[in-house]
């Protein structure tokens, strides 16, 4: 027959230490399940477009049986030597990209150099150079993405010697500010103050031992 037993549960801030450790590693393994990093992928696809890189896309779909695009970046982390980020898409020149990443991210001199990298090689092609990157391999990192560089001269004018080794490193780069940005926010939200508020949000409740209950 059924038996009524009777559990005093806990808020996160009435358990002691290591009970407060363990409800945390429940809600970072498991409670931690959402797209966090759609907002460092929005902000990577603005910066893209300043600096002329155009993300390809792919149709991911949704629990109604819609679809929606999302870009083509991939990265995993963070943890293991081979970590990383990846994308795909098409470059060409922008005009004033330099001046318009600063206005943009004015405190991030990684971007600037790379804009002025991208500016710089462009001047010396005559602002003619365009790459494609594509994804390549079963890791996700900036060694995964093949960049294929190119002139597109109206007259068959080559590249310079250094151009090509000089876009795709800058794109390379840009791959591994990538990464960073995504790291640094899931470090932020998954720091013990971000979690507790979470928690608390959420109005977990846990036994003594910081057991999940409810």
């Amino acid at each position: 027959m059924p038996e009524i037993i009777e559990t005093i549960v806990y808020r996160l801030d009435e358990l002691s230490a290591a009970a407060k450790h363990a409800a945390r590693g429940w809600y970072r393994e498991g409670g931690f399940d959402h797209d966090w990093f759609e907002f460092v992928y929005d902000d990577f696809e603005r910066i893209c477009m300043i600096l002329g890189i155009s993300l390809r896309r792919r149709p991911v779909r949704l629990f109604g049986g819609s679809t929606r695009s999302k870009p083509c970046i991939w990265f995993s982390g963070f943890w293991s030597q081979g970590d990383g980020a990846c994308f795909e898409g098409d470059y060409r020149h922008a005009r004033s990209a330099a001046g318009r990443i600063r206005a943009y991210a004015p405190t991030d001199t990684e971007l600037h150099r790379i804009a002025d990298t991208l500016q710089a090689v462009q001047r010396r092609n005559f602002y003619q150079l365009r790459a494609t990157m594509t994804y390549r391999g079963r890791y996700y990192h900036e060694q995964c993405m093949a960049i294929m560089v190119d002139r597109d001269s109206p007259v068959g004018q080559d590249m310079t010697a250094d151009a090509e080794d000089a876009v795709s490193e800058a794109l390379r780069d840009l791959a591994r500010w990538l990464y960073r940005q995504l790291e640094r926010e899931y470090e932020h939200l998954t720091s013990d103050a971000v979690v507790d508020e979470a928690i608390a949000a959420n109005g977990y409740t846990f036994t003594e031992a910081g057991r999940r209950f409810g």
